[in-house]
């Protein structure tokens, strides 16, 4: 491994980590630049969720005074992350590697999409606030449920993107600010990235690849922090952009392989 390669390998993952404590979408990042060396896609897939655990226990610490009074909620969430995380690890595992070449360009398209809306989606749930009164109905409890459960799969088998489909589905149903309802974020990721972890490491050890996993933990663990101190301070269309662009080269890399 050259010293370029290094380099690359720690500095996307302190990009992922800092971008997935602001938003998510950080596997946008780490998952391209490993292919971009040549790693293959599940190995990188694999080894990508095992680096950005670090960043996601620094991320979910930053914001713990956003989550103070959070803890029942949390309580309630996390089992569905949990449960989706463990079924979305065992389907990478289970399924042919060439199904997961086939199906992810398909999950970076629709995350690239969803980070294109994400201002609209929260624009539209802002109009939809109105009027609440800090209670959940038992209604929105089932859909915010199912939904956890949802991204925790989509999380469990890929990643990119599960904070986007968190915060705009958590925004629509819950009484919440948007740093607490981040905060919530964090958290839930977090919890899918290291249940997947442990998943991929008790079924399929082999298939990590330990030099990149502690690469990217090294920047994801720096990441964390830093998204979480200066995260609300970067222009969201300028986050977007560079999302967008790193994605595009992710689908055009695969497609090409």
């Amino acid at each position: 491994m050259s010293a370029f390669e290094i380099a690359a390998i720690v500095l996307a993952g302190l990009a992922a980590g800092t971008i997935n404590t602001i938003v998510g979408s950080g596997t946008l990042i780490t998952f391209p630049t490993l292919l971009f060396f040549g790693y293959a896609p599940v190995t990188a897939n694999i080894s990508n969720s095992l680096g950005l655990v670090p960043g996601g226990l620094t991320g979910a610490w930053g914001y713990r005074h956003e989550l103070r009074s959070l803890g029942p909620m949390l309580r309630r969430l996390a089992p569905a992350s949990l449960l989706g995380s463990v079924t979305g690890a065992l389907l990478l595992l289970v399924l042919p590697p060439a199904a997961f070449e086939a199906i992810v360009p398909v999950l970076i398209l629709l995350a690239l999409v969803l980070v294109l809306a994400g201002p609209r989606l929260q624009r539209w749930a802002a109009t939809t606030s109105t009027g609440r009164t800090g209670q959940v109905s038992t209604g929105r409890w089932v859909a915010l449920l199912l939904g956890v459960l949802v991204a925790g799969m989509y999380g469990g088998y890929f990643g990119a993107a599960q904070g986007v489909l968190l915060l705009g589905l958590m925004s629509i149903l819950l009484p919440h600010s948007l740093q607490q309802i981040n905060g919530i974020k964090n958290v839930l990721g977090m919890i899918v990235n290291l249940v997947a972890a442990l998943v991929f490491l008790v079924v399929a050890p082999e298939v990590v690849d330990w030099t990149v996993v502690l690469l990217i933990s090294c920047g994801s663990l720096l990441g964390g922090v830093l998204g979480a101190r200066v995260g609300r301070r970067m222009p969201p269309a300028l986050l977007r952009g560079v999302i967008v662009v790193i994605g595009t080269v992710a689908i055009v890399n695969l497609l090409l392989t």
